[in-house]
C-alpha cells in the first residue's frame, strides 16, 4: 500500500467564506475523501501543527507527499522545507498542486524562482494531454474541460522539465505547462497546475483520476539506493592486469 501524506496550509478554508463554501473541511480533506477509494494508505497535515505535521517519523514513513500552499509561504519553516526536499532526493515522491509552484519545497528542489503570469477571473481552461501514453495520463482521453479556474501563463520559470504531460490553454488565449515532471535525486516531482481555492476543481473526477495516477507513478523504485563517498575498486589490481 502507498503511503501518502496530504499538505494544506488550512488558512485560506477558515478565513475566506467563499472558500469555506467550497471546501468546508480544507482542502486537504477533499482530496482525501476523492482520493481514499483508490486505496491508498493517506494521512493529512496543516501548517499551524507541530512542525507542520511534517515531523522526521511523517516524512520517513511517506513514500508520496501532496503539497498545496498559497498565502502562507514564507510561514514554513525553512528546516522543515529542506527536510521535505531532502527526503524527495532521498526517494519520497511529491505532487504540487496549483499555487504550490511558489512553496519552498518546490522551488529548493527546482532551484528557479518559479514564477508565473496569472489572472483570477473564471475563465475556462483546458488541459491538452500531451503525452497521451504517459502513465499520469492513463484514462484521461484528449483533455480535461474546466468551465471556471484560475489563469496560469508563461513564461513559467522552471527548469526544462524532464517530461510535459498535459499544457493548458485559456480562454483570454494563454497558454501554460500545466503538468511537468522532474526527477530529483531518486525521487520523482510532479506538478499540477489546476487547484484554485475558490473553485471545485478537486471534485473533478478527471483531476483526482491524474493526482491518482501521479502518486503511482511517483512511488519510490525498490532498486538499491546509491552509494556515495569514498570507495574502493570493484577488482583487484591483479584481476584487472590479467584483462
Amino acid at each position: 500500500m502507498i503511503n501518502v501524506t496530504i499538505w494544506n496550509e488550512f488558512v485560506h478554508e477558515r478565513r475566506d467564506e467563499e472558500v469555506k463554501a467550497v471546501y468546508p473541511d480544507g482542502i486537504h480533506k477533499q482530496l482525501e475523501r476523492a482520493l481514499t477509494p483508490e486505496g491508498f494508505a493517506i494521512r493529512t497535515c496543516t501548517l499551524e501543527e507541530d512542525d507542520h505535521g511534517l515531523t522526521r517519523e511523517v516524512l520517513d514513513s511517506t513514500d508520496v507527499m501532496i503539497w498545496w500552499g498559497h498565502m502562507a509561504h514564507e510561514l514554513v519553516d525553512d528546516s522543515i522545507a529542506e527536510a521535505v526536499a531532502q527526503r524527495v532526493r532521498e526517494g519520497m515522491g511529491l505532487i504540487v498542486l496549483h499555487s504550490g509552484h511558489f512553496s519552498k519545497p518546490f522551488k529548493k528542489l527546482m532551484g528557479t524562482g518559479c514564477d508565473l503570469k496569472w489572472r483570477e477571473a473564471g475563465e475556462q481552461e483546458i488541459l491538452w494531454a500531451v503525452n497521451p501514453s504517459h502513465p499520469i495520463a492513463e484514462g484521461i482521453g484528449e483533455n480535461i474541460i474546466l468551465e471556471h479556474e484560475e489563469m496560469y501563463g508563461e513564461f513559467f520559470d522552471i527548469p526544462t522539465p524532464d517530461e510535459i504531460v498535459f499544457i493548458s490553454n485559456f480562454s483570454g488565449g494563454e497558454v501554460f505547462r500545466s503538468g511537468c515532471t522532474f526527477r530529483r535525486g531518486s525521487g520523482k516531482i510532479f506538478y499540477f497546475r489546476p487547484g484554485h481555492e475558490t473553485y471545485p476543481t478537486y471534485y473533478n473526477q478527471d483531476v483526482i483520476r491524474v493526482i491518482a495516477n501521479s502518486i503511482r507513478w511517483a512511488y519510490p523504485a525498490t532498486a538499491a539506493k546509491p552509494v556515495y563517498g569514498n570507495t574502493q575498486p570493484v577488482r583487484s589490481l591483479e584481476a584487472r592486469e590479467l584483462v
